[in-house]
């Protein structure tokens, strides 16, 4: 069983480290909702966002650890900069991503 108090506790500290940075959090119900200071004409907030979760790791003997909205380990939950940096990489890769869409879509319509 997930300890949701300390879940809760290390999705504020992290969302305190990222906001630090310029990233907008919103902590709900659903886990931290993250959305990338890069947001631009190019890539919208959808693409630029993530939720992120907090909860045991069964395979890592239980630990905390963050999960991105895949589902998918980010890093252990006492590991904000690791978590962070990842956080950070996966969302600017999606802007990457949404901008070279967009600029091909806007290179199609001419």
């Amino acid at each position: 069983m997930t300890n949701v108090t300390t879940g809760e506790t290390r999705l504020a500290a992290l969302g305190a480290h990222l906001s630090s940075r310029g990233f907008t959090i919103d902590l709900t119900a659903l886990g931290l909702e993250v959305t990338a200071p890069q947001v631009t004409e190019y890539c919208h907030a959808m693409c630029a966002s993530d939720t992120i979760t907090c909860r045991q790791r069964e395979d890592d003997d239980g630990r905390m650890w963050f999960f991105d909205g895949r589902r998918r380990p980010i890093a252990e939950a006492d590991q904000i900069v690791n978590a962070t940096v990842a956080i950070k990489g996966e969302l600017a890769a999606r802007c990457t991503a949404c901008r070279a869409a967009a600029v091909t879509t806007a290179g199609a319509e001419q």
